[in-house]
């Protein structure tokens, strides 16, 4: 099948560490303290701001600085209102603070709590992580994780017991799936992998191989396209990615198996394929991806937005994955690979309060080589995007 895309785009612009030198933070472990507070606002200290407007001239390209180290497989990050990070590990269980010095300087990691109903093996364990909308109010924090006989997606406040919403996903070595975000429309979306079995992709009676959309309380959301079912849309391998661009429009990146990467454009009640296809087919019963990539240079997993550039964070490739969309979510010009090889395998991906990127590297996994230091919590911005101004 052909790729209208090319397979080696441009070698991208990097700056590294040249805009703000950030103190690596150190990981606090085994510490005695209740809830945080979280009701101010606020963002990380001494950064970069948005910028009022951006240059979409010319290719895409990032500035990166490490802000966290000694991680051990950060799987999610999401955003408090007070500019917060919570951060989960796949394998030790355990839910993580990233937060800014009152007054400046380097950011602190702690660990708020330990998730002890996940089952940590393969790729499943502690894995997504959503902050409802309504935090100020409710404080409501949202967990995607494996349990002993199935995925499950829960909901708790910091101080407060694990309550399971949605309970049966079929869970495996592989292709647990994992990712959840809160969509513009205020509610919830997951994403679900196959568990090692290709035909529930199609089957509309599991919530395997599917993205689905929910209420705070795990029932289906209304408008959802099959009725009184979970399921916005099927036909997914292994989605590992879900980010919104500034239309409203649901992106996703998603795992093939050896021929193909894929990023789709999510649309209610379409079928993307799996098992049928893997990456563009032209069979107008599925819907064909913006962007495909051979395994080998992508396995992208966590995506988010950084004005109208799409970062895709790549695990087997090594690398982030630029992309341009216009407003109907098509990519403008050529990907641009940036930061390929530098800190090795790349999994989560979300957009902070303040515009910047914040992507985590995955080298204990057992998949990689870690260094000392790993894992990383990295900072990217992208000048000239809207995002982020790189003065």
């Amino acid at each position: 099948m052909p790729d209208p895309r090319p397979l080696a785009p441009r070698r991208p612009r990097i700056r590294l560490a040249a805009l703000v030198a950030l103190t690596p933070v150190f990981l606090a472990t085994g510490c005695a303290f209740g809830p945080p507070d979280d009701t101010s606002t606020g963002a990380p200290p001494n950064l970069p701001r948005p910028s009022a407007s951006g240059n979409a001239e010319g290719p895409p390209s990032v500035i990166a600085d490490v802000i966290a180290t000694g991680l051990a497989v950060p799987w999610g990050i999401a955003f408090l209102p007070d500019g917060s990070a919570l951060i989960t590990e796949r394998d030790s269980k355990r839910l993580l603070k990233a937060s800014p010095t009152p007054g400046g300087g380097p950011l602190t990691v702690t660990v708020v709590r330990t998730i002890d109903e996940a089952r940590p093996g393969g790729e499943g364990g502690l894995l997504g992580v959503a902050v409802s909308p309504d935090y100020a109010t409710d404080g409501l924090v949202f967990v995607y994780y494996t349990a002993e006989n199935d995925n499950r997606i829960a909901r708790l406040t910091l101080g407060g017991a694990v309550e399971p919403i949605v309970t049966g996903i079929p869970k495996a070595g592989i292709h647990n799936g994992g990712r959840i975000a809160f969509g513009p429309d205020g509610y919830l979306y997951a994403a679900t992998g196959d568990g090692a079995s290709s035909p529930r992709s199609q089957d509309l009676g599991t919530l395997a191989g599917k993205i689905l959309r929910m209420t705070k309380d795990g029932k289906p959301a209304p408008g959802n396209p099959f009725g009184d079912s979970l399921v916005w849309s099927y036909g997914h391998r292994n989605v590992q990615g879900l980010a919104w661009d500034a239309q409203g429009q649901l992106f996703a990146s998603e795992f093939g198996q050896n021929t193909w990467d894929e990023i789709n454009r999510i649309e209610p009640g379409k079928n993307y394929g799996w098992p049928t296809v893997e990456g563009i087919a032209e069979n107008s019963s599925f819907v064909d991806p913006i962007q495909q990539w051979a395994t080998s240079e992508a396995s992208c997993s966590g995506i988010a937005f950084a004005g109208d550039v799409l970062m895709a964070a790549c695990l087997r490739g090594a690398r982030v994955w630029l992309l341009r969309l216009d407003p109907a979510g098509n990519v403008v010009g050529a990907p641009v690979a940036a930061l390929t090889g530098q800190y090795g395998r790349l999994r989560a991906a979300a957009t902070a309060p303040d515009g910047s990127v914040w992507i985590s590297t995955s080298n204990k996994d057992g998949r990689g080589t870690p260094k000392d230091d790993d894992d990383k919590i990295i900072r990217l911005i992208s000048p000239g995007t809207g995002g982020i101004s790189a003065v």
